[in-house]
């Protein structure tokens, strides 16, 4: 019976091998999540961020090419410590097969983004994104700076541009800091 037990709470438990940046559930505010799309610079894709009835945060919309657009992102303003020795952030994600990105800010104030692309299966995974790899992108390209380098960071956000009129589907978990 306590096999059983320690079974059960390391299947409902999976997270628990590092810090937890954000975790969704049925409690979750999503309001703290800012929807930021090419609206920005005259594009018409739209996105929403909501729970699903499971308490997944579901990032979903439609990425519209027109007007020069072709982008969907949802980002939350967090700070958190980044310890000093090497670090992983593992998404626990559910896509739709498409490409996504996962971006970081070390600082709200600055204009470039470090980025991350990941794929998605359809299925629930976890992908782990080595934070060294993250690389400093303004508008879409690409800069010829370091990788991020920072103590901590003050922004993450998910991000869909694969250049190509689209609706998508990310369902999220958790987020986690190793």
């Amino acid at each position: 019976m306590k096999y059983t037990l320690l079974l059960l709470m390391m299947f409902v438990y999976p997270i628990s091998d590092g810090k937890v940046i954000y975790k969704f559930s049925a409690q979750s505010n999503t309001k703290a999540w800012r929807i930021v799309n090419d609206g920005v610079m005259g594009g018409i894709s739209s996105s929403a961020l909501t729970l699903t009835p499971d308490g997944h945060g579901k990032f979903a919309g439609h990425v519209s090419l027109a007007n020069y657009g072709g982008f969907a992102s949802v980002q939350l303003n967090t700070r958190v410590e980044l310890p000093s020795k090497k670090s992983v952030i593992v998404l626990r994600v559910k896509g739709d097969g498409k490409n996504y990105e996962f971006r970081l800010k070390g600082q709200l104030g600055q204009a470039e983004s470090y980025v991350h692309a990941f794929g998605t299966s359809g299925a629930w995974e976890e992908i782990k994104l080595e934070i060294g790899d993250f690389y400093p992108q303004f508008r879409g390209r690409k800069l010829n700076s370091p990788n991020f380098n920072f103590s901590n960071m003050e922004q993450m956000s998910f991000l869909i541009a694969n250049k190509r009129e689209e609706d998508f589907e990310l369902l999220i978990d958790w987020i986690r800091l190793e």
